[in-house]
């Protein structure tokens, strides 16, 4: 009875009614949910191969489409590895390992989506290219079959209008490793219909994931927020910390890994590629951290390659690399930074501030449509600890105004990353918490 009462039990009964409520939003009762029987992948590189793998692993028959016989090549490959792994950890068994191969074909023949009831692009995080994909898949596929996106970064709105029916387009965007992680967000652009909305809401189910209905941003609410935490953990790394320091703190705190051992699992390349993406928008008087640039012109990728913020010998388990000291100190000087110590609950704080005011933003914008969304794409996106009831539960817990006082303190420090969201600002000011918010209109 006294642990049925603590914080964690209600933190935990949180997420679980969160979690079963998720896939539950009303829609028109006249809205008929559009079976799933075979659907078309559109790109055979990770992402693609995942998401093939999750198609595959809830027996829907997957074509995945490529532009040549060596990616064709190349992404059964891929697709047979997942398949592999999973049947030596004992995930499935030999039959169940045969029948996946058995509903999977990859091609170049765009043709094979003509009796697909879906067809997801995983392949390009280019406007121009991403817009030539569903052209080419408008031409063969049922007017009826819904088309998606697993971007987090292009604007679905904009791809949309190349459509002759824009209705058909909705995002689908795959927290990855796709067949394993349990995130779906499903992106409401201007033009999405109910029915698409629903088949989106209907795939996750079938799936076995948690969906997140978002709006239309760059980055979406995962990658907002996991983009912020990443840019506060490069302050504080170059500012007089470590990767491991960093790394510790927030396992600490009830993560399964930190920001540095996550970005060498997902690898470098990864984000510089975002992040060379976004150089236009950047706002030229925000700071800008550029050790993480140097290590990828090093050739640090991660654990695909052996290096990274870590070294992992043999592919095995991570070692501490004293020369990203040395080179992190090296940027330091160059940048004219006079490095000072951070303890743990400093290191905590910041992280976490940065990321419920990025939070708060989002929920301000209506990108999400109410803090508990935000809570399951924290615990099911980016591994929060589930028994602190997500990010804005925990933020809830800490108290509004206290968040506030704390971040009006660091911008004495930096007053553009620092600034507090409009929406902290206004719950601290009125008395109100996230978790009684509702934003006044869903942005599309």
């Amino acid at each position: 009875m006294r642990l049925r009462g603590n914080q964690q039990a209600r933190a935990l009964r949180h997420i679980a009614r969160a979690e079963h409520e998720a896939g539950t939003a009303i829609f028109a009762a006249d809205v008929q949910t559009p079976d799933i029987r075979h659907c078309v992948v559109v790109g055979g590189g990770t992402i693609g191969a995942e998401i093939a793998c999750a198609l595959l692993n809830a027996g829907i028959g997957t074509t995945l489409v490529e532009t040549d016989d060596e990616s064709v090549a190349r992404a059964r490959s891929n697709v047979e590895t997942m398949i592999a792994a999973s049947l030596k950890r004992g995930l499935i068994d030999g039959a169940g390992a045969a029948a996946r191969r058995g509903k999977f074909s990859a091609t170049v023949d765009y043709s094979r989506a003509q009796d697909a009831d879906l067809a997801i692009e995983a392949a390009f995080e280019s406007i121009e290219e991403t817009k030539n994909v569903f052209g080419a898949l408008e031409q063969v596929m049922r007017p009826d079959a819904v088309l998606a996106t697993n971007t987090s970064c292009l604007d679905i709105n904009e791809i949309a209008r190349e459509l002759q029916d824009p209705a058909r387009l909705v995002g689908l965007h795959f927290s990855t490793p796709a067949h394993m992680m349990k995130l779906l967000e499903i992106v409401q652009g201007r033009e999405t219909s109910a029915r698409a909305l629903m088949l989106g809401f209907s795939l996750a189910g079938k799936l076995g994931k948690v969906p997140v209905q978002a709006g239309v941003c760059d980055g979406l609410i995962e990658n907002r927020i996991v983009t912020r935490y990443r840019e506060a953990a490069d302050i504080l790394l170059m500012d007089g910390t470590n990767p491991w320091e960093l790394d510790e703190a927030m396992v600490a705190f009830g993560f399964a890994m930190g920001p540095y051992e996550a970005l060498d699992l997902s690898g470098l390349d990864v984000a510089f590629a975002n992040r060379r993406r976004q150089e236009g928008a950047r706002d030229p008087n925000r700071r800008y951290i550029p050790i993480s640039d140097r290590m990828v012109e090093e050739g640090r990728l991660g654990r695909k390659v052996g290096v990274g913020w870590y070294r992992y010998p043999g592919g095995g388990g991570k070692v501490v690399d004293p020369l990203i000291e040395d080179l992190v100190r090296e940027e330091a000087y160059f940048a004219k930074v006079e490095r000072i110590e951070f303890s743990d609950d400093e290191i905590r704080s910041r992280l976490l501030l940065a990321m419920i005011n990025e939070a708060a933003d989002i929920l301000d914008e209506g990108i999400a449509h109410s803090a508990r969304d935000i809570d399951l794409v924290s615990v099911f996106g980016f591994g929060f600890p589930r028994w602190r009831g997500g990010l804005m539960w925990y933020a809830d817990r800490l108290g509004v105004e206290a968040i506030y006082e704390q971040l009006r303190a660091l911008t004495i420090e930096d007053p553009l990353i620092w600034k507090p969201s409009r929406l902290i600002e206004a719950c601290a000011k009125s008395g109100r918490t996230f978790s009684s918010y509702r934003p006044r209109a869903r942005q599309a």
